[in-house]
Formats: structure tokens, C-alpha cells, sequence
């Protein structure tokens, strides 16, 4: 009884204290702050923190909380008052949750149509190939000369967007990609070493098959389905109601040689008659004198 109520009072607060999830899909349009929070999570609030770029340090600055976007529990915070303390409209984004001073993992932001300091893409694929098509007559680009250019990551669909990316002045191709496999790509502006400004939002594209490829596997479709709805239901039958007759046309023809069927002949042993056979008389013995006859046959 009393290890019940003890279970009733301090289970929930157990899992009160645990760490929150972090917020999901964490995007900015319009300088609006949007996110998915855990709908399985409750009593949780989120903090927005905003990082500018020093270009005169050439790196990213620390992260500072953005006003009105402290410990709020919406789903959503305006950050439109960082927007004039950053050059090029260059900061970084992200949020994470918070309970009973249990902080989640931050999550960064993207940006879902680009503006100053994120770029603006599409994509075009190609068999074994995906092209990320970038301007070089951006803002940003021309203000930074050849000290600035784009940083591409790429995977496959829901695969982490971190380690595998390729660097380019302006569009981009990535080659060697697995064909009928959905990837997915993100850019970022890149000053010297360092990631600027928002990222984009990923987007996905599906890399079609090669026409000689599509055939094989056309091809391949059309063997699968004549097995399936023609080779093996005919199988099944004569397995099922002919067997009889299966075991006979799979009876292996014979024909016996010629040899054993000539008749047989058994041959001649000449027989010899008692009467014919010739002994002698070794010695003889009568019964009244105690001797023993014995007579040799030869």
C-alpha cells in the first residue's frame, strides 16, 4: 500500500523532471519564427536565441536571446527586432525547449524562402546526377567578391544534412548519386571558412533511372509478374490434381538389353551311373573273428 502512493507521487514528478524534446521543423518566413513542438510533451516553454556575424572577426558572434521570444509556450515568436542589428540581414537562428530548468538540445533554423543572407535555389536532376542551381549576382556574393561562396550539403532522404557537402562559386553538381533514390539538399552562404546566415530549408528531389536501366527494370517487372500469375499457378495444378500423370511423363524411358533376352541355356554335365564305377577289395573282416572290413572306393 504504501509502495503505491509512493508511485503516485513521485513517478510524475520523475517524468517531469526529465529532459525535454527538442522543438521540430524550425523555419523562418518573413522573419517569423515557426517550429513543431512534441505533442507528447507537456509544461514546456521555448527560448529563441539569435548569433550575428563579426566580419570583422570573421566569425559567427555568441548566442543571445531574442525579445519576446524567452520562455514563451507558443509555437511561434516575430524576430523581426534582430533584423537591423546584423549586416546583410546575416544571423544565425535556433531554439530550444525548456522544463523545470531542463534545457533540450538546440535546434538551428532555416529559412524558407531566401532573402539577404540566404541563398535561393532549385534543383534539377538527372540520372546518377543532381544540380543546385545558385546565382553568383546576389547581394551578398558581390559585397563579399571572391572571399564568399555557397556550401552545398547533401544525402539521402533522412539521412543528417552534416557530412557530405561540396563548396562552389555558383551552381553546383553532385555526381555518383544512387539512381531511384529520393536526396535531399541545404545551402548556406560561406565567408572564408566560416557558415553564414540562415541555412535554406532542405529540399528533395528524386534521381530518375537511366533509360537503359528503366528497361531492365521494366523487363525485370514483367518476368516477376508471368511467374507469379502464370508459371506458378500452372505448377500448383498439375501438383495438386496431376500428379499421376506428372510422375508418368517424368518416368525416364527403359528397354532391357538385348542379351538378357535371349534364352538360356544350361550346360551339359555328364551324369555317371553307381554301376559304371570300379572299386577293389583292400581286406574284410568277419564279425566272428573281431576284424573290421573296410572297402577303398576308387
Amino acid at each position: 500500500m504504501l509502495l503505491g502512493v509512493l508511485c503516485i507521487l513521485f513517478v510524475p514528478q520523475v517524468f517531469s523532471e526529465a529532459t525535454p524534446a527538442p522543438p521540430q521543423d524550425i523555419q523562418v518566413d518573413n522573419w517569423l519564427l515557426r517550429w513543431s513542438p512534441d505533442p507528447d510533451d507537456g509544461d514546456v516553454t521555448y527560448t529563441a536565441q539569435y548569433s550575428r556575424f563579426l566580419q570583422q572577426r570573421n566569425i559567427n558572434g555568441v548566442w543571445t536571446d531574442v525579445p519576446y521570444c524567452v520562455h514563451t509556450s507558443l509555437n511561434s515568436c516575430n524576430v523581426s527586432s534582430i533584423k537591423a542589428r546584423s549586416e546583410y540581414d546575416c544571423v544565425m537562428l535556433r531554439v530550444q525547449a525548456e522544463r523545470h530548468g531542463k534545457n533540450s538540445t538546440s535546434v538551428q533554423a532555416c529559412s524558407k524562402h531566401g532573402h539577404l543572407c540566404t541563398p535561393d535555389f532549385n534543383l534539377t536532376a538527372r540520372p546518377g546526377s543532381l544540380t543546385v542551381h545558385l546565382s553568383r549576382n546576389t547581394p551578398f556574393l558581390r559585397e563579399h567578391a571572391n572571399h564568399a561562396k555557397y556550401r552545398v550539403y547533401y544525402g539521402k532522404k533522412g539521412e543528417a544534412l552534416q557530412q557530405d557537402y561540396k563548396d562552389g562559386l555558383a551552381s553546383v553538381t553532385i555526381d555518383e548519386l544512387q539512381e531511384g533514390q529520393r536526396y535531399c539538399t541545404r545551402v548556406q552562404y560561406l565567408y572564408h571558412k566560416n557558415t553564414v546566415g540562415l541555412p535554406t530549408c532542405t529540399q528533395c528531389e528524386l534521381i530518375p533511372e537511366s533509360d537503359s536501366r528503366r528497361t531492365v527494370t521494366i523487363v525485370s517487372l514483367v518476368l516477376v509478374g508471368v511467374l507469379l500469375l502464370v508459371v506458378f499457378p500452372v505448377i500448383a495444378y498439375f501438383f495438386l490434381f496431376q500428379r499421376g500423370r506428372l510422375k508418368r511423363w517424368l518416368q525416364p524411358p527403359y528397354t532391357f538389353p538385348e542379351h538378357l533376352l535371349e534364352p538360356i541355356l544350361e550346360p551339359f554335365l555328364p551324369i555317371h551311373s553307381s554301376t559304371e564305377e570300379h572299386y577293389d577289395v583292400i581286406a574284410s573282416m568277419s564279425p566272428e573273428n573281431e576284424t573290421v572290413s573296410a572297402q577303398l572306393f576308387l
